[in-house]
């Protein structure tokens, strides 16, 4: 997960809607789902999903009151102490 990634498409969720974040998510996992997929694109599309999905947190955070800046540390110290 990237730090800068996962703040643009916050930012993008708060000037347009989380549903296209959410579509988003549907159509890249559908399309692992693919046999044809190569291995190295499947990383890269875990890797979108993986910020997507981020994203997706730390905005639902924010709307719960957090200010950004503290919902996104929140994110990743959890994801930090996740991988510790």
């Amino acid at each position: 997960m990237r730090l800068p990634l996962i703040k643009h498409i916050v930012q993008f969720i708060e000037e347009n809607d989380s549903d296209y974040i959410q579509e988003t998510i549907s159509v890249l996992e559908n399309l692992t789902e693919n046999s044809n997929i190569k291995d190295d694109e499947m990383d890269v599309i875990g890797e979108i999903l993986s910020n997507l999905y981020g994203a997706t947190e730390v905005s639902n955070a924010i709307e719960r009151g957090a200010s950004k800046k503290v919902a996104l540390n929140d994110f990743m110290k959890r994801v930090q102490g996740s991988i510790d």
